[in-house]
């Protein structure tokens, strides 16, 4: 499953290299640069183990419109992100929020019930990877909770 980790990290670096705004200068080397190396989720939470089976690597670009609400959800498998444009407030259950804003790495809560608000005056752009297995679901919503 390591060899999963690292083929998320360099997708990762791949894209935020690839939606990162470029200056005019002109690149004549590679240069690598690691975003995130950790073991808990944006609260502090340590990230489960992996499941057992085979492995399903999903990515997904999420654009959010500004005052948009997600509502709460979870996450059964394993996700991690890099936030391109915008600002994106990311609530727990708990109460805990952590905003994040373009450039930075999220790594999501795994079980934890959650939601995320744009609360700036532009749509979020969001990059997320997923380590999940065929048929699990990237998120698993609860409309029983009321949204404030």
């Amino acid at each position: 499953m390591k060899t999963i980790s690292k083929w998320i990290a360099v997708i990762a670096i791949l894209f935020s290299a690839n939606i990162s705004k470029a200056n005019d200068s002109v690149v004549t080397e590679v240069v690598s640069t690691e975003l995130l190396r950790t073991t808990q989720s944006w609260n502090g939470e340590d990230l489960p183990d992996y499941p057992q089976g085979k492995p399903e690597l999903v990515a997904v670009k999420y654009v959010i419109p500004a005052g948009q609400k997600l509502g709460w959800h979870h996450h059964d498998a394993m996700n991690h992100g890099v936030l391109v444009q915008g600002e994106l407030t990311i609530i727990g259950l708990d109460g805990q929020t952590k905003t994040m804003r373009a450039g930075e790495v999220v790594v999501e809560m795994v079980d934890s019930i959650h939601h995320g608000e744009n609360r700036g005056t532009e749509p979020v752009v969001l990059y997320m990877f997923y380590v999940s297995q065929k048929g699990l679901p990237l998120s698993v919503p609860h409309p029983e909770i009321p949204m404030k």
